[in-house]
C-alpha cells in the first residue's frame, strides 16, 4: 500500500514536471486571448499578460495599443489609414514594395532607422495579407525588432504591429510569428 502511494506520487510529480517543461518550451500560443473590434471588423490574438493602453496624443490612425505588463517595451498596435476604396493590397505593390514604402515613411517622419528583413504574403479566405519584418534603430541607439501584418479592405489600410527589444527577439520570435498570423479583417 505504501509502495503504491509512493509510485502514484512519483508518477504525478513526473507528470507535473513534464507539463511545466512542455509549456515552457512552447511558443505560448496556448496562452493567447482574442480581441475583436466590431467597428472596424478586425481581430487578433494577444498574450494573457498584455494589457490595453489608453492612447492619447497617438499618431493619426492608431486604433488600439496593448503592451506587456512585465516587459513594458513589448507592444502591439493597430493603425488604420485610408486608401482609395477600389484599391486592393496587391495594387499597392508587392510585399517588398509595400515594406520599403513603410520603411521610407518611418525614416522620413522620425529619427528611426528601419531595415526591412522579410516581406511575405499569405491568403486567408480570399483576403491578402502582407507580413513585414524590420529591425529598427532608434535615435538613442536602441535596436528593436518589429513585425507587421498589412491588409486592405473597404478603403482602409490596416497595419497590425508587434514590437520588442532586439535582445528579447530570440525569446519571443515564435510567439510573435504566431500572433502576426492571427490578425484578420
Amino acid at each position: 500500500m505504501v509502495m503504491q502511494r509512493l509510485w502514484k506520487s512519483a508518477i504525478a510529480t513526473l507528470f507535473v514536471l513534464v507539463s511545466v517543461v512542455l509549456v515552457a518550451c512552447g511558443n505560448g500560443a496556448g496562452s493567447l486571448q482574442g480581441y475583436a473590434n466590431g467597428t472596424y471588423g478586425y481581430q487578433f490574438l494577444y498574450p494573457n499578460g498584455w494589457i490595453p493602453v489608453t492612447i492619447t496624443d497617438a499618431s493619426k490612425g492608431v486604433d488600439v495599443v496593448f503592451r506587456d505588463l512585465v516587459e513594458y517595451s513589448e507592444n502591439l498596435s493597430v493603425i488604420i489609414s485610408d486608401v482609395p476604396a477600389d484599391k486592393k493590397l496587391k495594387e499597392l505593390g508587392t510585399p517588398t514594395d509595400v515594406g520599403y514604402r513603410f520603411m521610407q515613411e518611418a525614416s522620413q517622419n522620425s529619427d528611426r532607422q528601419p531595415e526591412l528583413i522579410r516581406a511575405d504574403s499569405r491568403e486567408d479566405n480570399g483576403q491578402t495579407y502582407y507580413i513585414l519584418e524590420y529591425q529598427v534603430t532608434l535615435p538613442n541607439g536602441q535596436v528593436r525588432h518589429d513585425l507587421a501584418t498589412v491588409a486592405v479592405k473597404f478603403g482602409k489600410l490596416y497595419t497590425f504591429n508587434l514590437s520588442t527589444r532586439q535582445g528579447r527577439w530570440s525569446q519571443v520570435e515564435g510567439l510573435f510569428n504566431t500572433m502576426i498570423k492571427t490578425f484578420k479583417i
